[in-house]
């Protein structure tokens, strides 16, 4: 396979990929009866329009020029309104619930596009293919690093609340 066609497959891999995560977040907050959990999966649902979009702007502009366009900063996180949530959302939620099986859910969502990224960003050539794909990973291991400590603190909190604890 040409070095344009793998390109292309990549790039219409993570644009898909990117589809599916913003489609099963949007559920999710649809589904969720806890409010913070809601803003949550809301929030990583236009983290994923925006990686979406970013995506779709690469796309065209190489399918154009066989270039890549120079990456935009990626927004910060709110880290103050983030914490806040996860402390509401356990508080609000099941540790055993539909929320937590979500959360759980998109921590594997979020590991397959850290590997999709991770890989091509080794593999490319083009120092800017090679950045896009590192700056995309990155963005991806904050949200992991989000929703794994968010699951983490409901499977710790499940495990008090039945005494699983040796001690």
């Amino acid at each position: 396979m040409e070095q344009n066609d793998k390109t292309i497959d990549v790039l219409k891999t993570a644009i898909l990929l990117e589809r599916k995560g913003k489609a099963f977040y949007t559920q999710a907050a649809r589904n969720s009866e806890s409010k913070s959990a809601q803003k949550i999966f809301e929030m990583m649902a236009e983290e994923e329009s925006a990686h979406i979009d970013f995506l779709v702007k690469q796309f065209k502009n190489y399918q154009a020029h066989h270039a890549f366009l120079d990456n935009e900063a990626q927004p910060e996180e709110d880290e103050t309104v983030v914490q806040i949530l996860t402390e509401k959302i356990k508080t609000e939620i099941s540790a055993a619930g539909f929320e937590a099986a979500a959360i759980s859910a998109a921590i594997d969502f979020e590991n397959r596009a850290i590997e999709v990224y991770s890989n091509r960003a080794k593999e490319a050539t083009d120092p800017k293919e090679k950045e896009t794909y590192q700056m995309l990973a990155d963005w991806e291991k904050t949200h992991h690093g989000l929703l794994y400590k968010l699951n983490e603190d409901l499977k710790e909190q499940i495990w008090n609340d039945n005494n699983f604890w040796p001690f």
